[in-house]
């Protein structure tokens, strides 16, 4: 019986080629999501981003109705024709992420250092407010 062999129906190059081809957002180009990490402590909700290459200043950061927006441009000056890339990996261009945050944040408060290409977001948290119990008296008739 012959020895079958597994051939791929594409070379992995093709898929690769395949995501760089896809268009970008309208009004984005080249547009990419950054990846997140979130955490939270006793006090605060953590959230960190690599963004190496970006300009800090560049970099706009909202929190509205429990919702994280990091919105900003990463900009990769190069000499080399765009035609002549083997392959193209480091990012580049318009990125944005939004999401909801685990607990209710006070936003006004919260805290962005970027230090070595990483971004990290502190976001005090509000204190849960304990229900109160109210003890009933009852009234005596006399």
């Amino acid at each position: 019986m012959p020895i079958m062999r597994y051939r791929p129906m594409f070379d992995m190059s093709d898929f690769d080629k395949f995501f760089d081809d896809m268009p970008a957002v309208p009004g984005h180009q080249h547009a990419f999501t950054p990846a997140l990490d979130i955490y939270q402590d006793k006090d605060n909700v953590i959230v960190e981003t690599p963004l190496a290459g970006v300009d800090p200043e560049k970099v706009d950061i909202s929190i509205e109705d429990g919702i994280l927006k990091i919105e900003g441009k990463a900009e990769h000056k190069t000499e080399v024709d765009e035609k002549n890339y083997y392959r193209k990996e480091v990012r580049s261009g318009s990125f944005f992420r939004s999401v909801a945050l685990p607990a209710h944040v006070r936003g006004d408060d919260a805290k962005a250092d970027f230090n070595k290409g990483m971004l990290k977001i502190s976001i005090p948290k509000i204190e849960e407010v304990k229900p109160k119990k109210i003890k009933v008296f009852i009234k005596k008739d006399k």
